[in-house]
């Protein structure tokens, strides 16, 4: 027991950490709400390595977390919807075992910005901020990329 909680405290503080350190990096020409996804390799490695009950509560946990430190109520909504769907997309298609890592991540990259888009839109009353779907395609895939290209190495010489 005691191992176990102190694996999840520990990828809770990485997921917290990359969270921060995430928002310290500007890059420039992305569109306000675009971001990395780094605290999405943490999701991802304990999907792949401790499976999807453990990584839900991962991810709630450090959503929850990081909003009440970081953020606010609405982005407590946002990054939640964010992060259920990226989740969801990624386990099942993991379960399907006809993608790779890379794969998985890139649909969850992309599932991360459409939950986003679909919560503004509901909070905003608009269906107006559509314009910015192409966008948040483009850089879901990338971070997808990203993430899931770092999330292979990971998943494959990190044993816990």
């Amino acid at each position: 027991m005691r191992k176990h909680a102190a694996r999840y405290a520990l990828l809770v503080a990485l997921a917290m950490t990359l969270s921060w350190l995430e928002s310290l990096i500007v890059l420039p020409g992305l569109l306000p709400g675009m971001k990395v996804g780094l605290t999405n390799l943490v999701v991802l490695f304990a999907l792949y390595r401790l499976g999807l009950r453990d990584a839900a509560w991962l991810s709630l946990i450090r959503v929850a977390l990081v909003s009440m430190t970081f953020g606010s109520a609405y982005s407590f909504a946002y990054s939640l919807a964010g992060a259920a769907l990226s989740l969801a997309v990624m386990a099942a298609l993991k379960k399907l075992d006809r993608f790779s890592i890379l794969g998985v991540s890139i649909a969850g990259g992309v599932c991360h910005n459409m939950g986003q888009l679909l919560v503004a839109m509901a909070v905003l009353e608009t269906a107006r901020l559509g314009w910015y779907l192409p966008a948040l395609l483009v850089s879901g895939t990338l971070a997808g990329i990203a993430v899931g290209a770092a999330g292979g190495l990971v998943v494959e010489r990190v044993k816990i």
